[in-house]
């Protein structure tokens, strides 16, 4: 991945970022834009992702990113934990910061980035070995090898990701013979394993059951006095539920971001209000 260093462009839109103070901010971006290469017939063009986001994500707080397919959510959440490096042919300009520090900066520990900030994604992704040793996979490669510990911790995070009661029997079985649901609170479960402080989910219950949606949501909702969450999710209802604020893209743009109750009964962007009521996406 490449980074410019152009000068940030006026913002076409009036970004709602509800004001906070400095202490409370664990996410920031400022004017981010990212670009990717896309094959278009037999020539590679240049597609914008994002364009020029500005927003700053609160501390122990349940954000959630909404707006059509393609408009810029699961970019935007890459873009948290360097994730958009995998893509050589992609172009970021701007600043992500993490407590007030840019994740770009020169001699930033990539792996220790993703530690820090863990990544759920929308489809499960369990490693295929025993559900104990999912979770303990984290830590061993950190160094803990105390089986006590081990234990402690396996228990600890299935626990935390309401897991521990219909795994505790089956800790030594597969982690592929579980169901959807189950699988995708144990990816969690893993993830909680190595302490981060920031959490993505990325459309986490899209291929889940109503039941296992549920329980993802009052996970989801049980974690935010731990960490700070973002989540994408095409489903509205879902952002109403579980997110303290909701930020709305289109087109790789910030439209509005603003206190989730605030932003789905008084929308200040029409843009805003014609999506949420169904009038287009």
């Amino acid at each position: 991945m490449r980074r410019d260093s152009e000068q940030p462009k006026p913002q076409l839109f009036l970004q709602e970022t509800p004001a906070r103070p400095a202490e409370d901010i664990c996410l920031e971006t400022r004017h981010l834009s990212l670009d990717y290469q896309a094959r278009v017939g037999k020539e590679n063009q240049t597609r914008r992702a994002l364009e020029d986001v500005s927003l700053q994500i609160a501390r122990k707080r349940v954000t959630a990113f909404i707006g059509p397919s393609g408009c810029g959510k699961s970019s935007l959440l890459r873009t948290f934990n360097r994730m958009t490096d995998l893509d050589e042919q992609s172009r970021l300009s701007g600043k992500v910061l993490l407590e007030g520090e840019d994740i770009h900066a020169r001699g930033v520990d990539v792996p220790m980035l993703r530690r820090r900030i863990g990544m759920v994604f929308q489809t499960p992704n369990p490693f295929p070995m025993s559900v104990y040793e999912n979770v303990a996979f984290g830590l061993r490669l950190v160094g803990e090898n105390d089986k006590r510990h081990l234990d402690d911790k396996v228990e600890s995070c299935l626990r935390s990701a309401a897991l521990w009661e219909e795994v505790k029997d089956r800790l030594h079985d597969s982690a592929l013979g579980l169901s959807g649901g189950q699988q995708q609170r144990l990816v969690i479960a893993r993830t909680l394993a190595v302490e981060p402080e920031v959490l993505l989910l990325d459309e986490p219950a899209s291929a889940l059951d109503p039941i296992s949606t549920l329980k993802i949501e009052e996970l989801i909702r049980s974690l935010r006095s731990r960490l700070t969450l973002i989540i994408v999710t095409h489903n509205m209802q879902q952002a109403a539920r579980v997110s303290d604020d909701t930020a709305f893209l289109h087109e790789g743009r910030l439209v509005e971001f603003a206190p989730t109750d605030q932003l789905f009964t008084n929308p200040r962007r029409r843009q805003t209000e014609d999506y949420i009521t169904g009038r287009f996406g």
